[in-house]
């Protein structure tokens, strides 16, 4: 490894404190360009999510042997990735618990944070860490945007069942166990936060760093510590928070100086290590301009494969839809998601249910063929991902959440073993996810929620 380090990152934080240094300055070494290093693209994570469950028998193979040459008919459009695909039956979702009556408020909270609410706190937000912001907390060091949360709709329903917060209804994200993350529903607004476009007058400085970064860190600098040990335990939890929010100002700070060290290698005729020879260039992104829930997914989508092709994050989350009021014109009728899934084997509303699950898995599968179209490094853009599309329900008409749906793809840089269903794996939501997170090589200090193991199936053998 050459002299050159791209972060030091103690320049800007100096006298912070040890609470607050992130132990990721050993592995900068991605960020040197030496052209004798051999270039390896950095793993990212996507989750997308869909309501209610799916018809089974149109979702589920029906045989591994021939998963590959016959994917089922919601699968159709991953055909041409097929082989970098993992489908596995046996994942049990988290169980209702004391929440019998709150299937949708539970489907979506409990989906990346594989554990219940705080059954003594139900009107506030108390849940465990999501795996995005799991990620995000290790990965998000390396770039603009620790994290990046999308959502077709706003996240503003309204109901409580059970006495649960609304929050639960409509965001799957947290970054902590009080903290909801809010997605962004805005397509433009993604893209401006992307290419870091702001409005003239905003106070940023020449390094792209706004007076408001600045004094939050004078804030904290020296006096956190002290003040932490004069407070009570619930102030000290409020205190807490706070610090995660500077920690991640520190990241943009680390990730601004190694763009800038980059920018000054590139310009004394060094190739940095961001780049390849032969990856593809950035896709452009085209704002849709009617209502069209297709083109509006898609564009989502591509600001998701943009934000992974130009390493402006590595994780990035987006929820399709959200359990209520959500119907699907472009299909030929209006009825509301929620309502067809209590079909109760009515043909015409299990067809309905059928076709939405086609048309959000071919979303899906619009994100994944063209990162697999992408090149990035000797590979694909795809193959450098790990890509999860699923549900927080089995069966939308019960309720039940046995064998949930989960897509997996791309390998994650070789760490999975796709092109294969498995029909019967013994793992639970959090085993699945604790799992992924290794895969990705984000170091863990315990498991993901209800999580009890790995799931050995799904790396690849060493």
């Amino acid at each position: 490894m050459s002299n050159y380090k791209a972060i030091d990152r103690r320049t800007c934080l100096k006298g912070l404190g040890a609470a607050l240094a992130l132990p990721l300055l050993d592995v900068m070494g991605w960020a040197e360009a030496s052209e004798k290093k051999a270039f390896k693209p950095p793993v990212r994570l996507g989750f997308m999510y869909m309501p209610h469950g799916v018809i089974m028998d149109q979702f589920w193979p029906k045989d591994p042997q021939t998963f590959l040459k016959s994917p089922p008919p919601a699968l159709e459009s991953l055909r041409p990735v097929i082989d970098q695909c993992l489908l596995m039956k046996g994942i049990e979702g988290v169980s209702n618990g004391p929440f019998r009556g709150a299937p949708h408020a539970l489907e979506l909270s409990t989906w990346l944070t594989a554990d219940l609410p705080d059954p003594d706190k139900r009107d506030e937000i108390s849940i465990s860490i999501s795996a995005d912001q799991i990620a995000a907390n290790s990965l998000g060091a390396f770039t603009a945007l620790p994290s990046l949360e999308l959502a077709t709709m706003p996240q503003t329903w309204k109901e409580n069942q059970a006495g649960l917060n609304e929050a639960y209804y409509s965001h799957c994200s947290f970054r902590s166990p009080t903290q909801a993350v809010p997605a962004e529903t805005n397509p433009r607004n993604v893209l401006n936060r992307l290419f870091n476009k702001k409005e003239q007058g905003d106070g940023l400085s020449a390094n792209g760093m706004s007076s408001l970064d600045r004094s939050m860190l004078d804030l904290v600098i020296g006096g956190a510590r002290d003040l932490r040990r004069t407070l009570s335990s619930t102030d000290q939890k409020k205190l807490d928070q706070y610090l995660d929010s500077v920690r991640s100002v520190e990241r943009r700070i680390a990730a601004i100086e190694m763009r800038q060290k980059e920018a000054a290698l590139e310009k004394a005729g060094v190739r940095p290590s961001r780049s390849h020879k032969t990856d593809s260039p950035p896709i452009e992104i085209k704002i849709p301009e009617g209502d069209k829930r297709s083109e509006y997914m898609q564009v989502m989508c591509d600001l998701n494969v943009l934000a992974f092709q130009t390493d402006t994050t590595r994780v990035c989350t987006y929820i399709g839809s959200t359990p209520n009021g959500v119907s699907y014109p472009e299909l030929g009728f209006r009825d509301q998601h929620h309502s067809q899934t209590h079909h109760n084997g009515e043909k015409k509303k299990v067809d309905k249910v059928a076709a939405i699950t086609k048309f959000n898995i071919d979303q899906f599968a619009y994100m994944v063929n063209k990162m697999h179209s992408l090149k990035e490094g000797d590979g694909t853009l795809l193959e450098n991902c790990i890509m999860m599309w699923g549900s927080g329900l089995e069966d939308g008409d019960r309720h039940t959440r046995a064998n949930l749906p989960f897509i997996l793809a791309g390998s994650g840089g070789g760490a999975i073993n796709t092109g294969r269903f498995l029909p019967d794996v013994k793992g639970n939501q959090g085993d699945l996810l604790t799992t992924l997170l290794t895969c990705a090589g984000i170091p863990l200090d315990r498991p993901v929620g209800i999580a009890t193991k790995q799931i050995s199936e799904i790396p690849t053998s060493s």
